[in-house]
């Protein structure tokens, strides 16, 4: 996806998941170089991570989650727990009623 032409929402939602994966790896006190290493990325593509830059691969994204701890948040983002509106959706279309099926003749 090009970066230019990112819906809004889009640029701040990795523009803060970049900074909040920069605050945890500086937390841990890991240096850049050693958390590109371990995540098997370049120094750069780790800035880009850092900058929240949506041309970064989402696997690049889930290594560094995996060298910092993270990865099983990944895994979560689109729990149906967590999905508001698909499941408020789902329950639209819920049975009015449910009808136990008739025995059919023959069969006892």
């Amino acid at each position: 996806m090009n970066t230019k032409y990112s819906p809004i929402p889009v640029k701040r939602a990795l523009k803060k998941l970049g900074q909040d994966l920069r605050d945890a790896r500086r937390r841990r006190r890991i240096p850049m170089e050693l958390a590109a290493e371990r995540a098997d990325i370049s120094r750069v593509t780790l800035s880009k991570i850092e900058k929240g830059d949506s041309g970064v691969s989402l696997g690049a994204y889930a290594k560094v989650l995996f060298v910092l701890g993270m990865v099983e948040r990944l895994a979560e983002l689109a729990e149906p727990t967590f999905d508001k509106l698909g499941m408020d959706l789902e329950t639209e279309k819920l049975p009015q009623r449910i009808r136990i099926p008739k025995k059919e003749k023959g069969r006892d």
